[in-house]
């Protein structure tokens, strides 16, 4: 173990020894989660709501009908009454809930206006917004549709509701996918040239006759940037919290226990990357640039994996920030707890453990 430490040690001073380093793992998060937290935007398509029609007369079904014709929506065919409708925004099956009041055309013949009431998930306020104009357009066409066939003119009248963001502050949503896109490519890339450095400097030999085992050597790696890494992460919780304005709902030490399972994925990921390249520029290459597009595409943060195909949207299961981009906005925004969210702790686990046994097992024990 006094081994082990002296060699945890050494890492550390490399790494502050390595200003550039320093810098991928320090400046460029902060620069990052503060451009992009206020700069991104998106649209939507093919997202998943729910109707609630507790009136079952023409007029709703005929505007039911409006709402399944349009390419923006997935109508969730599922029978749900009103008080378990926020459960399936907590199991984010659903995007948005329109609910229909009971004596829908009644209301429309004899009081000329009825309600409906739309709820969306503000934890994606762009998406709710969009959401929000597309019902909101749709319900007014069925209205002038109505309304040529009678005289005097009737209305329906939305009253709308964002769910854990009233307030429709679209950087809530950014921030959690920044924090992704940030520690997958950072954490990734510091451990990326972990290994391959040493070969370039040719020191590889000292750590291929000391007594330690590649798990060790790599152990020995991995553990400074993962404590540089959670230090990294409250640097990014505290510009998240306290200059972006992202509410923190659920338990902390939860989002800290999902996080680190994150950056060890990330740093077994850049292990991987390590062994199987020869020179930091490739490593470098592959991390940083190789993990920013599919981060940044399949992550959902930016652009909704509704919108694209079915095959892209299986493929986004592989990619880390996926998992974790849900879990955490889940934590922050919806105060969900551990039962809503062990799906994706259990498969970044999977994929994090998957990573180190190849990058194990691909680490050379001979030079040539």
């Amino acid at each position: 173990m006094k081994q082990f430490l002296a060699f945890i040690t050494k890492e550390f001073y490399h790494v502050f020894r390595d200003k550039k380093t320093l810098l991928i793992l320090f400046g460029i998060p902060l620069m990052q989660i503060t451009l992009f937290g206020f700069a991104l935007t998106s649209e939507v398509k093919n997202a998943d709501i729910i109707v609630i029609d507790n009136a079952k007369d023409d007029d709703s079904e005929k505007l039911i009908n409006k709402l399944r014709a349009s390419t923006y929506f997935t109508i969730y065919e599922k029978q749900i009454g009103y008080n378990a409708i926020e459960k399936e925004f907590k199991k984010g099956q659903i995007k948005a809930a329109i609910i229909i009041p009971p004596k829908f055309n009644n209301d429309l013949i004899k009081g000329k206006k009825s309600q409906i009431q739309i709820l969306t998930d503000g934890t994606e306020p762009n998406v709710a917004k969009m959401l929000v104009q597309y019902i909101t357009a749709i319900t007014m066409d069925y209205q002038r549709e109505i309304n040529a066939t009678n005289s005097p003119m009737m209305m329906i009248i939305p009253e709308i509701r964002m769910l854990y963001n009233e307030e429709g502050n679209g950087s809530i949503n950014f921030v959690p996918g920044v924090m992704a896109l940030v520690l997958m490519i950072v954490c990734t890339a510091l451990t990326s040239v972990a290994v391959v450095r040493e070969k370039e400097l040719g020191t590889m030999e000292a750590l291929l006759v000391s007594p330690f085992k590649p798990i060790g050597v790599l152990l020995a790696k991995a553990l400074p940037y993962l404590v540089l890494s959670f230090v990294n992460l409250n640097f990014i919780l505290l510009l998240a919290v306290f200059v972006m304005k992202v509410p923190m709902q659920g338990s902390i030490l939860l989002f800290f226990f999902f996080s680190m399972i994150f950056i060890a994925t990330s740093l077994s990921m850049g292990l991987l990357i390590s062994n199987i390249t020869d020179s930091q520029q490739v490593a470098l290459l592959l991390s940083m640039i190789g993990m920013m597009l599919p981060t940044i595409v399949f992550s959902g943060f930016i652009f909704p994996l509704e919108n694209m195909p079915k095959f892209f949207q299986w493929f986004s299961y592989i990619v880390p920030a996926r998992w974790y981009y849900t879990g955490v906005k889940s934590i922050m925004l919806k105060g969900l707890d551990i039962h809503y969210i062990w799906k994706e702790m259990v498969a970044l686990s999977m994929m994090g453990t998957f990573f180190l046994t190849i990058a194990i097992s691909k680490f050379k024990i001979r030079l040539a």
